[in-house]
């Protein structure tokens, strides 16, 4: 699960609470080496982790996505009350009227930054912290072209609440989620999975940040074994996984599937062992999902 929706839960959960709601954080996947090295810097515990929610409540804020298959197993069996995003808007319906917030900026963050300020709640330390992390990690220390000049004034002002300089703790952090030498290929193809419908198709797109590649590939085989289990107990069309060195900007992309020839037609490429080199590309929200779309609607 990616830092940035973790961290928004916690961060809107805060300012829900000095609002005077009752609100509980929770997250839907595992803590990346991002996020843990977040937490532990301010000092914040992670939300507990669940897969279902209409056990346990009939009513739930959706932050950092909006695409029902990347929620909870049950997600239409609870009222969906707000959704706060930058996503793109896909695969969405509500029973009732809701409050959706979504703006063209580089992290959900920003926005929650904004909201702190309309509502005269002032951003305590730690959650300073959450949100310049954040703002980090999704924008790759403001080198991803999702990143706006609103996500970089907000981590600005986000740095100095917090007390760090944004950029050496950013690429500290950066590191920190870049070592993978501790993680499975089973861990690592679900640090940061997540699946999309793109036409007809079931596609799984997971990224891992490193500073070198070969952390990831030079396991390859073993890589690819878990993702085609993934891809058949998903029946998924196709798998891509994405393997972004934050020093180059530059990525490597493993497709397996039926359908790894539309990753040849989106990016123009050969896949050569399955594989190929992206120049440029390190955001799958604006370099990946949107062109790979494409390809199988076109």
């Amino acid at each position: 699960m990616t830092s940035t929706t973790i961290t928004s839960a916690l961060v809107y959960a805060d300012l829900k609470r000095k609002l005077g709601m009752d609100v509980e954080p929770v997250r839907l996947g595992a803590v990346n080496g991002e996020t843990e090295y977040a937490l532990d810097q301010f000092n914040v515990e992670a939300p507990r982790m669940v897969q279902t929610v209409s056990n346990e409540t009939n009513a739930v804020i959706l932050v950092d996505h909006n695409e029902r298959q990347q929620s909870a197993e049950d997600i239409e069996k609870v009222r969906v009350l707000e959704v706060i995003d930058h996503h793109r808007i896909a695969n969405f319906e509500t029973a009732d009227p809701v409050y959706y917030r979504a703006e063209p900026v580089g992290c959900t963050a920003t926005i929650l930054n904004k909201m702190y300020k309309e509502k005269n709640i002032q951003v305590d330390k730690s959650i300073a912290g959450l949100m310049l992390s954040a703002i980090i990690s999704d924008s790759l220390l403001f080198k991803s072209p999702t990143c706006t000049e609103e996500d970089v004034l907000a981590a600005r002002e986000l740095a100095e609440i917090a007390g760090v300089d944004a950029k050496t703790y950013g690429l500290e952090m950066l590191k920190a989620g870049a070592d993978m030498s501790s993680k499975t290929p089973a861990e690592l193809i679900e640090l940061d999975a997540k699946e999309f419908g793109m036409g007809t198709a079931k596609v799984e797109v997971a990224q891992v940040n490193v500073v070198d590649t070969l952390d990831v590939l030079g396991r390859k085989e073993a890589v690819e074994v878990e993702m085609r289990k993934v891809l058949e107990a998903k029946e998924l069309d196709l798998f891509v996984l994405v393997v972004t060195d934050i020093l180059t900007n530059n990525s490597t992309v493993l497709a397996i599937g039926e359908h790894a020839g539309h990753v040849e037609k989106a990016f123009n490429v050969d896949l050569v062992e399955n594989m190929a080199v992206l120049e440029g590309v390190v955001s799958r929200k604006k370099q990946i999902v949107p062109v790979l779309t494409e390809a199988f609607t076109a």
